[in-house]
């Protein structure tokens, strides 16, 4: 597969995603999103949360826009890369709010809103790859788009040690016609326990052979990561809350969408690390 057959794929991936987001949040969908994100720069004092709503749905849209334009060649790179590095760090910066964090248990983000705001991490690095990878060494930009994934899911897969994701995930897999079963063979903790050791197991794995250019590890494990992901969006089709009929996206719906911003990260490092060039190819290009 080319990288122009890559670039089109993750560009498609991304606009979809934050067009979807866009239209959620024009219409209304994630007021506490809204307000959690704008009161950490005291916006939410001075203008009304479903204004600010607004405005960060037509940000996310014209984000999308200048993605697809960008693909077209109408636009010049820098203009999405831009946007979407402002929107990823605007949201970023967030997390240094007291409220994203559950400091009884030392320090996870709270489900929902620590765990969707970190999600954001995965932007920049994707853009990176669309808009800056001629000017960006081969294996630092594999590093940038593994971080994120890794990141989200030792945070995630650590939580649900916890007996509080535990139970808040028990809504997503007793629906879920993948995940359901585990309930008949395990109690609630044992299968979030399950879920969480698959989680790191496969983040730790696509580290090691990322770190020692095995292609052969970085396809597994690369495939076990992607399971996690696709696996997430069945949520939008089984869970009860995940589409609306007022905001196309509920809550639900938000905080599921974004794992396709992981999907496109590890499709940049399988294309980056599988795909351009053999490993003595790849090694020389890092050297």
């Amino acid at each position: 597969m080319s990288f122009r057959t890559i670039d089109y794929s993750i560009s498609g991936v991304l606009a979809v995603s934050l067009l979807l987001l866009s239209i959620s949040f024009l219409f209304g969908a994630g007021p506490n999103t809204i307000s959690d994100t704008f009161s950490f720069y005291g916006l939410t004092e001075w203008v009304p949360v479903a204004t600010l709503g607004i405005v960060f749905g037509f940000a996310l849209m014209v984000a999308a826009g200048l993605v697809i334009l960008q693909q077209c060649k109408i636009v010049p790179a820098a203009w999405p890369l831009t946007l979407v590095a402002i929107i990823s760090l605007f949201t970023l910066l967030t997390l240094f709010a007291e409220n994203r964090w559950i400091s009884a248990h030392g320090g996870f983000p709270v489900i929902g809103s620590g765990q969707g705001i970190i999600k954001y991490f995965a932007l920049v690095p994707i853009a990176l790859f669309l808009y800056c990878r001629h000017h960006i060494n081969t294996r630092p930009l594999v590093w940038a788009n593994y971080l994120p994934v890794a990141l989200v899911l030792a945070w995630i897969g650590g939580m649900k040690f916890l007996e509080l994701e535990a139970k808040a995930i028990v809504p997503l897999v007793e629906t879920s016609p993948f995940m359901s079963w585990m309930y008949d063979l395990f109690s609630v903790q044992e299968a979030s326990n399950i879920i969480g050791a698959y989680d790191l197991l496969m983040a730790g794995l696509l580290g090691i052979g990322i770190w020692f250019n095995q292609r052969i590890l970085i396809g597994v494990a690369s495939l076990g990561c992607l399971a996690v992901f696709v696996m997430t969006q069945s949520f939008l089709f089984t869970a009860s809350g995940a589409f609306s009929d007022m905001s196309l996206l509920g809550g639900l719906g938000q905080f599921v969408i974004k794992d396709l911003w992981f999907i496109a990260n590890i499709m940049v490092m399988a294309s980056l690390t599988l795909e351009s060039s053999p490993p003595e190819s790849l090694e020389s290009a890092v050297a």
